[in-house]
């Protein structure tokens, strides 16, 4: 059982690698369509400008294979502008499209706060329909380092949290699930959503 960390430039991968590997994962840190293809689980991650993202995964070929992927529906796990990128676009880089996996965009945090947000704050998690990955979780803090993120009104939102307005922490459709916060960054909490996801990857 193999978890594939997506290597397109752009992602702090051994951090991530590590938390899989933490929780009971096989990491493969992966930059080619046949290995990452070939694993049983797949997590996109992502730091940096929502342009320079979707340019390395398209350069690379890269953006096709996340599409394949998901749509194989074997688990998928976005983290930061990882999961920027399932989305259509981001206002960062107006013109550049994303892979469009989920409806909407990323707005700016507003001129009210300090942008980036970087710092720990509290996810709010649906309680009427709740994710697999986090029904054992509490509303509780997880790390963000970011300067954009999706409104609340996007579908598929499964955790809230407020700077300076409520944005999507969390989202989820099928097989794909994602997170603007870093959970390889976040603790306990973090590292039980990873192992919500190895243990998804391995049944």
């Amino acid at each position: 059982m193999s978890i594939a960390i997506l290597d397109y430039g752009m992602g702090n991968l051994r951090s991530v690698a590590r938390a899989i590997e933490h929780v009971g994962g096989s990491a493969v840190v992966s930059e080619t369509a046949e290995a990452t293809l070939a694993a049983d689980g797949l997590v996109v991650p992502g730091v940096g400008h929502f342009g320079a993202c979707m340019a390395n995964l398209r350069e690379r070929g890269l953006d096709a294979v996340v599409k394949e992927y998901a749509a194989s529906g074997r688990p998928v796990f976005g983290v930061c502008v990882g999961m920027q990128v399932l989305l259509e676009g981001s206002e960062e880089a107006p013109t550049v499209p994303g892979l469009g996996l989920f409806e909407g965009t990323s707005k700016r945090l507003p001129e009210i706060v300090k942008v980036p947000h970087m710092g720990w704050n509290v996810v709010s998690w649906d309680t009427v329909t709740p994710h697999p990955y986090v029904r054992d979780v509490p509303d509780t803090w997880f790390y963000f380092v970011h300067s954009y993120a999706p409104t609340t009104a996007m579908p598929g939102v499964v955790g809230v949290t407020r700077y300076g307005t409520p944005f999507a922490a969390a989202i989820a459709r099928g097989n794909v699930f994602a997170t603007q916060f870093h959970p390889e960054k976040s603790g306990e909490p973090g590292l039980a959503l990873y192992r919500a996801f190895v243990n998804e990857v391995a049944a």
